[in-house]
Parts: C-alpha cells; structure tokens; sequence
C-alpha cells in the first residue's frame, strides 16, 4: 500500500503543494496534519505509524514533514525498518530500500552520534569550569513536604491518581514517584 504523511506547521498553512507533489505515486492513504514538527508526538503520526504494515511504502515530500531533528528522524526510520516499511522521500530523494539510501542513513547516524557525544563533552567542559568558579551547585532538590507527599502516595495507593497525576502534583518524574514508592515499600500498583 503506498501511504503519504503530509504535515504543515499552522493551521492558516495548507498540504495542497506537497499532496500535488505527490500525485504521481498513487497514494492508498493519506495521513496530514497541521502541527508543529518539533517532536514526533503527533497524532497522525502516531495513527500512521500504527497503520502500516509490512510490504508499505510511506511517501514525504521531505525530511523536515516527518521530523526537525536528526535523532527523531532516524528512529523514525528505524520503526519503520523494523516493520519491513519502505519510505521514500522526494526532496531528497531518497529511498531507505536502496543500497544508497542503506548508506545515507548509516552516515546520518554517525553524524548525529558524533554531534551528541560532542554536545555532552562541551556539557561536561562547561559544568567543570562553573564548579571551579564555584557557580554550579547542581540539580536543585525537588521541593515538596513530607505531609503532601503522604497524602499523595495515599492517593496513588488507593488508586484515586496515577502516577502520572502524583508526579505532575510533586512536580517530579514518574520515575521519580516509582523510586519513591519503592523506597516505602510500595510497588507501582499500590501493593504492600
């Protein structure tokens, strides 16, 4: 089945040039929507990468419909190539089923794999020169009191939150809340 994902950025934007620029491939289905690409947490997205199944063929206009970021672009790529779906972009024509597009998406991942070890090496320069000046003091600690935090584990016990609700409220991770909850005794379902 070939499938097209079509994605603006606002509402007043239209998909008409990218849905006329991909004309041509006799699109089964089409997925479009008008949202930012900042993150892949999309709901067409997430809609088409559910639909496809192996043997597909999803068409974009360009790199910059599917995701802003090297990172998210290829493990995009990756679900897809683990669902046996072939995806094809225009613009730069590219097809992750050929051998050149086989080699592109290698080289796309050490460039940003390269690009994020030196990220964390300028993140760990710059911590060690502000500890030196002494002007990094590290994470603050979460701040909330005993007594809430009581009254909110209770709450997660007794099933009238979940976790997600309790580490909105505490304004921590849900990681956090299971830590907690561990540290007392508790598993993530409530249970002694």
């Amino acid at each position: 089945m070939n499938v097209a994902y079509g994605r603006v950025s606002t509402i007043e934007q239209n998909l008409d040039r990218q849905r006329k620029a991909l004309e041509p491939y006799k699109i089964d289905k089409w997925f479009c929507e008008k949202i930012s690409g900042k993150d892949t947490d999309r709901p067409k997205l997430r809609e088409m990468l559910g639909f496809v199944r192996e043997g597909d063929t999803i068409f974009v206009t360009d790199w910059s419909r599917l995701s802003r970021s090297a990172a998210d672009l290829l493990r995009l790529i990756k679900i897809l190539a683990d669902k046996k779906v072939k995806l094809v972009s225009l613009k730069e024509n590219f097809d992750t089923s050929s051998p050149t597009g086989k080699l592109m998406l290698g080289l796309i991942a050490l460039i940003n794999e390269f690009e994020r070890s030196n990220l964390l090496e300028r993140q760990r320069e710059g911590i060690a020169i502000a500890k030196e000046k002494g002007k990094y003091t590290g994470r603050k600690p979460n701040q909330y009191n005993e007594e809430q935090l009581k009254m909110i584990l209770a709450a997660v016990v007794n099933k009238r939150i979940t976790v997600t609700e309790a580490a909105k409220r505490l304004n921590v991770t849900r990681a956090t809340v299971y830590n907690i909850l561990k540290k007392y005794g508790i598993d993530w379902k409530g249970k002694k």
